[in-house]
C-alpha cells in the first residue's frame, strides 16, 4: 500500500494532482479543497489510499492522515464507493462527519451531492459508534494556503467538479464573496464549505 506521496507538484487538473516522486509522476485523485492548497512547482505531501479494481489502480490523496482514514471507513458502508467518499470529505471535514453521525444529522449528509434521504439513513446506521468522537482540531485543518486573487476561479472550478451547474456555481460564489473579501487571505476550503451550505439551503 502507498501510504503517502511526497515531492514536487508537476501538474494540477480539476480533480487530479501529479506529484513527482523519484522521477516518476504519480497521478493522485484529490478533492477540490485539497487541490486548492497545492501549487505547481512547490513541494507537497499527501496522505494516500490506493483503490484496486479489476481494470484500474487509482490513488486518492488527502490533506492529512485523518482524512485518509475516514475515507477508507466511509467505503465500508454499502453503496459508498471511493468517489462518493471523497465527495463527502469535500463537503465536510472529518470532524463535521463525526458530529453529524453522532447526533444523527440527516440533513448534513444529504448536503453531499449523490446522497439522498435513504443513503443518509444508511450512513447514520452503519457508521454509528465507528467514526468516533470529534477530535476538535479545527474546521479547516490541513487546508490553509492563501490563494490570493484566484480564489473565485478555484472555488467555481471546485463546485463544477462536484457536479453543480454553472449557474449554481456562479450564485454560490456570489454568496460567499463578501466573506472572502473580508479576509486578508481567502481560504478556498472554508469558502467551498460555505458555498455548499448556501446551495443546500436553496434546493
Amino acid at each position: 500500500m502507498i501510504a503517502f506521496v511526497s515531492g514536487q507538484v508537476a501538474a494540477l487538473a480539476p480533480d487530479t494532482a501529479v506529484i513527482e516522486v523519484g522521477g516518476v509522476g504519480m497521478a493522485v485523485q484529490c478533492a477540490p479543497n485539497t487541490l486548492a492548497a497545492l501549487r505547481i512547482g512547490q513541494p507537497a505531501k499527501l496522505a494516500t489510499s490506493l483503490v484496486v479494481r479489476e481494470d484500474s489502480l487509482t490513488l486518492y490523496g488527502f490533506a492529512d492522515e485523518d482524512e485518509r482514514q475516514v475515507f477508507e471507513l466511509l467505503q465500508t458502508v454499502s453503496g459508498v464507493g471511493p468517489r462518493l467518499a471523497q465527495t463527502m470529505l469535500a463537503v465536510h471535514t472529518p470532524d463535521a462527519l463525526r458530529s453529524a453521525v453522532a447526533v444523527g444529522d440527516e440533513k448534513a449528509l444529504t448536503a453531499v451531492p449523490g446522497i439522498g434521504k435513504k443513503g443518509a439513513q444508511r450512513l447514520l446506521l452503519e457508521l454509528k459508534d465507528r467514526l468516533g468522537e470529534p477530535v476538535g482540531s479545527g474546521a479547516d485543518r490541513g487546508i490553509g494556503s492563501p490563494v490570493g486573487t484566484s480564489w473565485r476561479e478555484q472555488l467555481h472550478a471546485a463546485l463544477l467538479g462536484l457536479g453543480y451547474a454553472t449557474r449554481e456555481a456562479d450564485e454560490a460564489v456570489a454568496a460567499v464573496t463578501p466573506r472572502a473579501e473580508a479576509e486578508q487571505e481567502p481560504n478556498v476550503g472554508a469558502l467551498l464549505r460555505a458555498a455548499l451550505q448556501t446551495l443546500n439551503r436553496t434546493r
